[in-house]
């Protein structure tokens, strides 16, 4: 009898203790969270989307991704469908962040948190955190490369003559973007040292170019070489990013720049695409700035864990989303040139050398 209860015990132990294993895999591995990005259109959103996932599903979590082709009501729709599901949380990068208000009362009403990515979500008081880079600090960065590639602050004169591109308007970041460039160029322009002649510097109501799209930058960069560059050459294209910048170089390339006598202007960028890599080794594009999307992705994960969790959700940051101020974290920006690239973008893993254009 004795035997038979100590069998019993044991069993029952064994019993206890695999149960408890199984619900600890559901406390970690059962919480499905919602990612929806932009568009598929660009690298970088198929690198974010990839890279989230990847890393969401590293820490057993299930992952619904989806893509709404720069469509806002498909967006919508896919944010309803994930609400439906019962998603633990909602990962967002929006096509236009102050178009979410009346699909995120539902989150709300479903009490699923909100992390805005990587483009901020306004107009609303459901955005309860956001994981992004210091936008601001990118088009200040930019402006202080064209600076330094100038000689600005070396006491240069020029006059240096310089158009200006703005991203889409429908994108918070495209705004500090251009407000952080501008601040570090303005002085310049007011000045005569930088001379725009378009006289188009206003974002976004001159400047702006729709979904970021490479056709439209270099639709108006054909037309601006066209209408007041025939008689002479420009020196500066400030370009928010690197969809723009390819557009920009396709039009430069079609009006002869490349040459001796019509060399290419400093250009910005941003994203560090494979293609726009190739341009800078290929002296057509001067620098883009590097936002390493898996210390992003990485956030998110800490965000995400830290929400589930009921722990203190770690951010460095906040932004006004125009309703509330939006607890935030900025991840750190780099830039990469003709010198640096190898290092930032191989060494680093990021990319393979032979995913390079004319890399070697």
């Amino acid at each position: 009898m004795a035997k038979k209860s100590i069998v019993l015990v044991l069993v029952l132990a064994m019993l206890a203790i695999t149960f408890a294993g199984c619900g600890q895999a559901g406390k970690d591995s059962g919480k499905l969270v919602g990612v929806t990005m932009p568009t598929k259109s660009l690298q970088r959103w198929n690198e974010d989307g990839a890279n989230v996932k990847a890393a969401l599903e590293a820490k057993g979590y299930k992952v619904d991704l989806q893509y709404a082709d720069n469509k806002q009501d498909v967006q919508n729709s896919q944010i309803e469908n994930q609400i439906t599901m019962g998603c633990d949380v909602l990962v967002i990068a929006s096509i236009d962040g102050g178009a979410l208000g009346g699909v995120l009362q539902q989150a709300k009403a479903a009490k699923i948190p909100v992390i805005a990515y990587d483009r901020l979500i306004t107009n609303t008081d459901k955005c309860d955190y956001y994981a992004t880079f210091d936008n601001y600090g990118v088009g200040k960065m930019q402006g202080e490369f064209i600076v330094s590639e100038l000689g600005l602050d070396k006491g240069e004169k020029g006059p240096f003559l310089m158009e200006c591109f703005g991203g889409d308007p429908g994108d918070n970041n495209a705004g500090l973007f251009n407000k952080g460039a501008m601040d570090v160029l303005q002085q310049y322009i007011d000045s005569g040292v930088l001379v725009v002649k378009s006289g188009q510097t206003k974002f976004p109501d001159q400047i702006a170019i729709t979904n970021w799209d490479s056709k439209g930058a270099q639709d108006r960069m054909d037309n601006l070489l066209t209408a007041y560059y025939a008689d002479e050459n420009i020196d500066v294209v400030l370009s928010p990013n690197d969809s723009l910048a390819q557009g920009i170089v396709a039009s430069l390339k079609s009006a002869g720049y490349g040459s001796s006598s019509k060399p290419f202007p400093v250009l910005t960028g941003q994203d560090c695409d494979k293609i726009n890599v190739g341009q800078i080794i290929r002296g057509e594009q001067s620098m883009s700035i590097f936002k390493d999307t898996r210390d992003l992705a990485n956030q998110v994960i800490a965000m995400t864990d830290a929400i589930l969790a009921g722990q203190t959700v770690p951010v460095n940051a906040e932004y006004d989303n125009g309703v509330i101020k939006v607890p935030s974290f900025n991840c750190q920006i780099k830039f990469a040139n003709k010198d640096n690239w190898k290092e930032l973008l191989v060494d680093s893993k990021y990319y393979k050398l032979e995913d390079i254009p004319d890399a070697k």
